[in-house]
């Protein structure tokens, strides 16, 4: 991230209080839905080497999230939060707590109101969090239990998610409206299948060409190669009749292998949500499903599959 992160971490023991601040490089909308969306919670929530695994979740008024931290043993520790106020991007609150498998309070251990406020700033967000106790015991447990320390690595976690996303998103396309592209990836030779492609076609790149050297690491997977930092993460070139051709290298490295009939995909790029679903749904019935349809780490809805007719296809939405 290029700006200073704002991080204040303030203790009001008098008032059995702890309030944290703290800033995201990234739009609003992001960095909201990383906070209450499951899926998003999930990749950041525990500090590593922990794992947080949700069973259900109802971001609704009146509605919870429970949930686990695995520890790399195995053990689980279950949570729960009960939402009591929720206005979309700006605020929601609600009761935190210690539970079990069955989502039933511990009422041994501390139990905090929390509050989050969002607020934006061009394409920074601002999160303030006001954590209130019931008592000063509660807190100093708190305090004792290491949650400063590990809402700090968890809040680490979340910049690498964010940083991943916001960068991928501003190289997308600029709107939502619908269209169709022709995906294709190489094994490592896509630059030079792309630079003949534009001379074919006597247009340029659309945003260039990014690589994978260009994303923020992630703490979760090995550092990349520097042969594998300089391949193509993503590129695209307008060909005929307002068509776009995309593509990607597919490294070994990275687990992919690649062979004529994998290497090719439609992508369909619906102006919603419920129309990917519903199109991702319906084609891929009787077919073979590489990856269920979820929210990605480039800021898309996004799955593919191979229909029962043999043909490969990607849905990617970008619309929220």
């Amino acid at each position: 991230m290029n700006k200073a992160i704002l991080f204040n971490f303030t203790v009001d023991k008098k008032n059995n209080k702890i309030k944290v601040e703290r800033s995201f490089e990234a739009p609003l909308d992001l960095v909201w839905a990383a906070w209450t969306e499951s899926d998003i919670l999930d990749q950041w929530w525990a500090p590593q080497p922990y794992q947080t695994v949700t069973k259900s979740m109802n971001f609704t008024e009146g509605g919870r999230w429970h949930y686990y931290m695995r520890s790399p043993e195995g053990d689980k520790h279950w949570c729960l939060f009960d939402y009591e106020v929720i206005k979309p991007l700006e605020h929601f609150s609600g009761i935190d707590a210690f539970c079990d498998e069955h989502a039933v309070m511990n009422n041994t251990k501390p139990r905090v109101r929390w509050g989050s406020d969002f607020s934006s700033h061009e394409n920074e967000t601002l999160v303030t969090i006001e954590l209130q106790f019931e008592k000063l015991e509660d807190l100093e447990t708190i305090i004792q239990m290491g949650f400063k320390e590990g809402f700090t690595a968890g809040l680490e976690n979340l910049d690498q998610y964010i940083s991943a996303q916001f960068y991928l998103r501003k190289q997308n396309k600029r709107d939502n409206k619908a269209r169709v592209s022709t995906y294709v990836n190489f094994p490592g030779t896509t630059e030079a299948a792309f630079n003949f492609y534009k001379t074919v076609f006597r247009t340029e790149f659309i945003n260039g060409i990014q690589r994978f050297g260009e994303l923020p690491p992630d703490p979760n997977q090995p550092p990349l190669t520097e042969e594998v930092k300089k391949m193509v993460l993503h590129v695209e070139l307008p060909i005929v009749g307002g068509h776009i051709l995309m593509g990607t290298d597919a490294p070994k490295e990275m687990g992919f292998t690649l062979a004529k009939g994998n290497n090719m995909h439609i992508q369909l790029e619906p102006e919603s949500r419920a129309e990917a679903d519903r199109i991702f749904n319906e084609l891929s019935a009787g077919g073979k499903i590489e990856m269920p349809i979820q929210e990605m780490f480039w800021g898309a809805y996004f799955g593919s599959f191979t229909d029962k007719f043999g043909i490969n296809w990607m849905i990617n939405c970008q619309n929220k």
